[in-house]
């Protein structure tokens, strides 16, 4: 990581796995997902922010921004634009979804935050290298 900003970027991606992991504990699913997403979230604004020295503006910016970049890097594996994609979905409906069938299961959100372990592990050695 050449850029202090891109460093911050992974520290944040780590403290939103942190955070996810005590909430999925505490049976806090809709939170879990949300913060599972954030790190993944954060660490391809770390990707982004490193390749194109600019931070994307909106979650839209950082998804669409993060999928065009990746497509160039055979390091990336093409399944994070997607994971991407649909952990933001988890964040939408954690966010704005009501009634019962709106909420995230424990092991949705247990999933969601392997998946983001795993995407943040991967950009920041891809970032290092």
């Amino acid at each position: 990581m050449n850029r202090p900003e891109t460093a911050a970027y992974i520290a944040k991606a780590r403290q939103s796995l942190k955070e996810a992991s005590v909430l999925a504990v505490n049976d806090l699913a809709d939170a879990a997902g949300r913060a599972a997403y954030l790190a993944a979230y954060h660490a391809a604004q770390a990707f982004v922010f490193e390749v194109t020295g600019k931070a994307a503006k909106t979650h839209n910016g950082v998804r669409s921004e993060f999928a065009r970049l990746a497509l160039n890097e055979p390091r990336i594996d093409q399944a994070f634009a997607t994971f991407l994609a649909r952990t933001y979905a988890l964040k939408e409906n954690a966010d704005y979804a009501i009634g019962v069938e709106a909420a995230l299961s424990i092991s949705d959100a247990q999933q969601a935050i392997e998946g983001a372990d795993h995407f943040v592990d991967e950009i920041a050695r891809i970032l290092q290298s």
